[in-house]
């Protein structure tokens, strides 16, 4: 088997060359530029992924397009650190993921009837987890009128397709009932496709964040925060300094919901265990 140094790996049977030097290089960008921090393991997935960016822009090597990413500047030069960003992130989620959490925010919004209410779903990804708060808000409080939910991600792809709000009619997640009121069954050449009833999501703010800037443009406090899976690709400092940023923006005794291997008991100045992966703001 190759080993990362060893000469296969160099690029005898890839299209382009990938040192182990490359790599490395590659992780310290996307630690700093997004936080992420890539394991040892990522070699070959970040191979198949940025070698498609190289043959988008005509590079020749993986070190000729890192130095035109590093050296560039202007509006084309942040497109392409954008197009970099979304090629090394994960998109997995399906609807109602951690049914647990639907249950508790159900539980919770007992308590804001006829309250404004503000959310923030920070990794909204494609939309199945944006728009399961929305549509658990709907059932609990009988509208939308008093929601503001403020959906984000990094990725500007998985962004695009949840402000449209199109999936398979198969969707993972869905109960028939939920399907008959919350989407649109499509006809014709959309057939098996599904959309997310319009008038249901005038209140749902789909916009870039990326969770290293130091400042969030993001308007008044949240009661609650939806933050799930996505501490998992940070290390222990950069979680500590998107904890604290999140502390901010949140109203005292706000609920922030994590995924299921998150774990946050070391920050018990910001956060206090509520409930199964559900933290409450100190």
């Amino acid at each position: 088997m190759a080993t990362l140094d060893s000469p296969r790996t160099e690029g005898q049977d890839h299209e382009f060359s990938f040192s182990k030097a490359d790599f490395d290089r590659v992780r310290r960008m996307i630690y700093s530029h997004a936080g992420i921090s890539l394991h040892e393991g990522k070699h070959a997935m970040v191979y198949s992924r940025l070698s498609r960016r190289l043959r988008d822009t005509g590079r020749r090597s993986f070190s000729e397009y890192l130095d035109s990413l590093e050296r560039s500047s202007g509006a084309a030069a942040e497109a392409e650190w954008q197009e970099f960003v979304n090629c090394l992130t994960t998109n997995l989620t399906s609807f109602f993921r951690e049914e647990h959490h639907f249950q508790a925010l159900a539980d919770e919004l007992k308590h804001f009837a006829g309250k404004p209410l503000r959310i923030w779903c920070c990794a909204a990804s494609t939309g199945e987890e944006p728009y399961s708060i929305a549509i658990t808000c709907h059932e609990a409080l009988g509208s939308l009128n008093q929601l503001q939910l403020v959906c984000s991600d990094i990725d500007t792809n998985v962004l695009a397709t949840a402000r449209r709000g199109v999936y398979n009619e198969d969707a993972r997640g869905l109960s028939p009932q939920r399907l008959r009121n919350y989407f649109m069954k499509g006809t014709g050449a959309n057939a098996g496709r599904i959309r997310f009833k319009p008038d249901l999501a005038r209140n749902i703010d789909f916009r870039v964040v990326n969770l290293m800037h130091p400042q969030w443009q993001l308007g008044e406090p949240f009661q609650m925060v939806f933050c799930r899976n996505v501490m998992i690709y940070f290390d222990g400092p950069t979680q500590r300094k998107v904890l604290e940023r999140i502390h901010k923006v949140m109203q005292p005794r706000g609920l922030l919901f994590v995924g299921h291997s998150e774990n946050f008991t070391e920050s018990k100045d910001l956060f206090r265990l509520r409930g199964k992966t559900i933290y409450e703001r100190v």
